[in-house]
């Protein structure tokens, strides 16, 4: 039966070109070794793209047989550095506050600023609202490249075997094991790693403005020892790229897909970290409700990360499974998650983005099966037929074979046996059973589908969206901490605080502090000539070292009373504000973005309206620290006049109540009495009541929603 042409270039992929060579990797073990070969060879330019990069991610996990670094940000400088060595540029996407904690922290000092000249490194937010940038892609030199669904970045690295005690797999900066990590990259050396350079270099010049000149040829980066498995083969580029700034929409991604799946003859096989997106479910369903029709085996994670994507992303999949078996009238279908004995509760996290389709075509990529993937967030993936060529179908059937003895605990020959004897879902059914193996995937649990879940395009769009949006849906009230228990929580804290300040007045704690030294060496301070100009100028030099303003109030009304204090409070403050706002505007918006990433998402969105009242809610219930929000707003070009009267308006009746509150403390420790605990607690009261009520009022009024209609 002759195998029917899927590649289209111009329609469901960009170019199709040559390689010389090409492998499959898999797992992140193999893809980590290959790159940090490759990249050493390099000669010109080492260009790279990805949706999470992390300069502190080690590469190898054994002894390196070379005297190069390990951690990526230091392997990279020490390529950089060396004479006459090449440029890299570094691409990672900008991301979105949902991500921030799971980021590394100031990239653009550590991959950008300490680093040397000829390595640059940006954050990319150029996308439609709610997209994400999620290409992996490493290019060296214009002669290999690397495409997958892998970033160089925590969490990722593994081998085959996924241990479930594997030393290995904890990153020296976090000291935590992370689950196991299955995933797939592609290596490709010829044409096809030049028209990857192209892609790289047109989203290095949208993202910064700069054009990049293609490296001379002539290089060899293939990694030393790396045996390919297929040669002189001609591959496609994939892409998903949304409609933006002018710039058309391309659905390669979907299309492709789409297209595979109609001309599969025998099987379908799938790995991916999800199955969300109809248009997909749609085609794999009409396959099945063929007489006819191919085999689907899909293999994906018993779980996703964190709460939020199970209770959504894997409800929406399950949606989807349960209209493919609906569907298979026939038998047909099959959808696994891998079993690794000793887990306990974790479970394998299958993050891959592959198809293979009657051992004649393969794709590997960054795409997942969502709406995501086929429109909003920009994707890349490699793929290539066979064209009748025996090797080129030998090594494509290879590569599942691979896969499935990986997942089945077994060897690839033992797969390429029982393939051969029998059906795809059959020969697996065969090998099932181990302490590793595949099971069926069961429907979510339902009180998740029953008790919660929002409208599905809120969770996987087809279109963009405000990402404030998103969250403010997604964040179930069961997940939210209580207003009641913050007050507790407050309220326990300052009641332990004022406890301690008790032992320190009337036990033998006393002995190791003396107030009244102290408090003579706060007088000696007042007393100085230039004591209010020293307070205004801490308040100014904290705000460039990001202090906590709060502290330096409550300092200044330890050294000068309520009256004064509150005085050059908001003298201090004010100078501090106007000071970083000036750096900020004279940075600009595109340095403040680089610098601190898209951490300054929600304080944008915020002060998006401009005005008086919009910085005097982003001073009240403040989005992030003070002398961020300050930098923003320069950046940001907000009006000097609008930002100074809403920084004066917005936080003088907060500095007044610490001050206040400052000086009862000191007073309450000097002569203790029922008053002064009296008048200390209904401070306490009127602060802690102020701010549930400044904060109830927020959640009616949301800065920033009118961006998010637009």
């Amino acid at each position: 039966m002759t195998p029917v042409r899927i590649l289209k270039p111009g329609y469901n992929c960009w170019r199709v070109a040559p390689a010389r060579r090409a492998a499959f990797l898999i797992d992140g073990a193999a893809y980590f070794r290959a790159f940090r070969a490759a990249a050493l060879r390099a000669r010109h330019c080492l260009l790279m793209v990805g949706w999470d990069i992390d300069s502190r991610v080690r590469l190898v996990r054994e002894a390196p047989l070379d005297d190069a670094p390990n951690t990526l940000g230091d392997f990279l400088n020490a390529i950089v550095a060396r004479p006459r060595g090449p440029h890299a540029y570094v691409l990672t996407w900008d991301f979105a506050m949902l991500y921030a904690l799971d980021r590394e922290w100031l990239p653009i000092y550590k991959l950008d600023w300490r680093t040397h000249r000829r390595l640059h490194f940006r954050m990319d937010g150029l996308h439609p609202p709610g997209g994400s940038h999620h290409q992996k892609v490493v290019v060296v030199d214009d002669d290999v490249a690397f495409v997958g669904g892998l970033d160089l970045t925590r969490a990722r690295w593994d081998t085959p075997e996924h241990r479930a005690d594997d030393p290995r797999r904890i990153e020296v900066h976090g000291g935590e094991p992370y689950r196991p990590f299955h995933d797939a990259q592609m290596l490709v050396q010829g044409d096809v790693a030049a028209v990857l350079g192209d892609l790289v270099r047109d989203r290095w010049a949208r993202a910064t403005g700069q054009m990049l000149a293609p490296p001379p040829r002539g290089s060899d980066a293939w990694p030393p020892g790396l045996v390919a498995d297929l040669e002189n083969v001609r591959v496609a580029v994939v892409r998903t790229d949304p409609a933006f700034r002018a710039r058309p929409e391309v659905r390669e991604v979907e299309r492709l897909y789409l297209d595979a799946i109609r001309a599969a003859r025998r099987y379908i096989y799938i790995e991916n970290q999800f199955l969300t997106a109809p248009v997909i479910a749609d085609a794999l369903a009409a396959r099945l409700a063929e007489m006819d029709g191919p085999d689907v085996v899909i293999v994906t994670g018993l779980r996703t990360d964190g709460w939020l994507s199970q209770r959504t992303m894997d409800v929406i999949r399950g949606r989807m499974v349960a209209r493919l078996r609906a569907a298979d009238r026939y038998g047909r279908l099959r959808v696994y998650y891998p079993h690794v004995p000793g887990l306990g509760s974790k479970c394998l996290h299958v993050h891959s983005k592959l198809m293979i389709v009657d051992d004649e075509f393969v794709r590997i990529g960054s795409a997942n099966l969502n709406n995501r993937s086929m429109g909003i967030d920009t994707e890349c993936d490699l793929a290539l037929e066979s064209e009748s060529d025996p090797p080129a179908r030998r090594a494509i059937a290879t590569l599942r074979e691979r896969l499935l003895a990986e997942h089945l605990g077994t060897t690839a020959e033992a797969v390429a046996r029982a393939s051969a004897k029998a059906p795809l879902r059959a020969a697996i059914d065969r090998l099932r059973g181990g302490n590793r193996t595949l099971r069926e995937l069961p429907p979510p649990p339902p009180e998740l589908v029953a008790s919660w879940l929002p409208d599905p395009q809120l969770l996987d769009p087809e279109r963009p969206i405000d990402p404030a949006a998103l969250t403010d849906q997604l964040i179930p009230p069961e997940e939210r901490v209580p207003a009641t228990r913050r007050i507790v929580l407050a309220v326990a804290t300052l009641l332990g605080l004022l406890g301690l300040a008790a032992a320190w007045r009337w036990t033998s704690l006393g002995d190791l502090l003396d107030l009244e030294t102290l408090t003579a060496q706060v007088e000696r301070f007042r007393e100085l000539p230039a004591s209010p100009a020293l307070a205004i100028g801490a308040f100014v030099l904290g705000g460039l070292l990001v202090m906590p303003v709060t502290l330096l109030v409550a300092a200044t009304a330890l050294a000068f009373g309520p009256v004064f204090g509150l005085v050059y409070s908001v003298l201090g403050a004010m100078a501090s504000a106007a000071v970083v706002y000036g750096l900020g505007r004279w940075l600009g918006r595109d340095v403040v973005r680089r610098f601190a990433g898209a951490r300054l998402n929600a304080v944008s969105r915020r002060l998006a309206q401009r005005g008086i009242l919009t910085i005097m809610f982003v001073r009240v219930v403040p989005v992030a620290p003070f002398s961020v929000v300050n930098l923003v707003a320069g950046a940001s070009h907000i009006g000097f006049r609008d930002f100074l009267l809403g920084t004066l308006f917005g936080m003088t009746p907060g500095i007044a109540l610490i001050a206040l509150f400052v000086d009862q403390v000191g007073q309450t420790l000097r002569q203790p009495g029922p008053g002064a605990v009296a008048l200390l607690a209904a401070l306490l009261a009127l602060i802690v009541g102020a701010s549930y009520g400044l904060r109830r009022l927020a959640s009616r009024r949301k800065p920033g929603a009118a961006e998010s209609r637009a």
